[in-house]
């Protein structure tokens, strides 16, 4: 069965890897939606959808990237309408991996006359690692966010020079 992870991505991180893994281990291939893909760099979300498919696709082995697709999941102003722009925009999937639980309550039972199934992700030292810390430690020149993502979303973001763009954001 294929499934659905949407996420902000921002950077990706060690816990959206695991979390990749994690809805591998459950689905045959994952549609991973790189949300808020409409937004303009902001404090919040300082890098494109473009960027971070980028960080994704140079973070994630072989045998994950046979698995996967990535698609641009933009904001809109209601989770029903959001849903529903994803049902457009995604292939057919029965499986969603989300801790949010308005998207839980959408994508509970029958969407478009077929079962989906929602599924927890469980979290990589959450305390640790979030987007928001690790946007937070670059801005401030801490050198220790290098530990809290994958190899290539690192290279990403010393080459963009996520520091300089954290601090004039």
């Amino acid at each position: 069965m294929d499934g659905l992870l949407v996420g902000r991505f921002q950077p990706f991180h060690l816990g959206h890897l695991e979390a990749l893994r994690f809805a591998l281990g459950v689905a045959d291939r994952l549609w991973v939606g790189v949300g808020s893909s409409n937004r303009q760099p902001e404090p919040e979300n300082p890098f494109t959808a473009d960027e971070r498919k980028k960080m994704i696709l140079s973070s994630v082995d072989d045998h994950m990237l046979e698995r996967i697709s990535i698609y641009d999941i933009p904001d809109v102003d209601d989770h029903a309408g959001w849903a529903e722009l994803i049902d457009v925009i995604v292939p057919v999937f029965g499986l969603v991996f989300t801790n949010d639980a308005m998207t839980a309550h959408i994508y509970s039972g029958l969407r478009g006359g077929r079962a989906v199934r929602t599924v927890k992700i469980p979290f990589l030292r959450r305390d640790e690692i979030s987007g928001t810390r690790i946007r937070k430690m670059i801005a401030d020149g801490e050198s220790d966010w290098m530990d809290l993502v994958p190899d290539g979303t690192r290279r990403f973001l010393l080459a963009c020079d996520a520091k300089s763009r954290l601090e004039n954001l």
